[in-house]
């Protein structure tokens, strides 16, 4: 599994998690959804601002979404 599968997967967890839409989340991050909806199925390279941007959006360490795919 690459590494934009296992953020993207812990990303999908971590808002699923927290009951969030992708829709809130990406509101939350200032992203677009449909960008949001590319990173969780592993489509995107992201930069690490928007990777700063997601984890103060779920209220997590930026670290989090670099561990091993969490499985439910």
């Amino acid at each position: 599994m690459d590494i934009c599968s296992i953020i993207g997967g812990n990303i999908r967890k971590l808002r699923t998690d927290q009951g969030l839409s992708q829709e809130e989340l990406a509101f939350r991050a200032e992203i677009d959804r449909s960008y949001l909806s590319e990173i969780e199925n592993g489509y995107k390279n992201l930069s690490v601002e928007v990777l700063a941007q997601l984890a103060q959006a779920l209220d997590i360490n930026i670290c989090d979404l670099f561990v091993g795919y969490r499985k439910k």
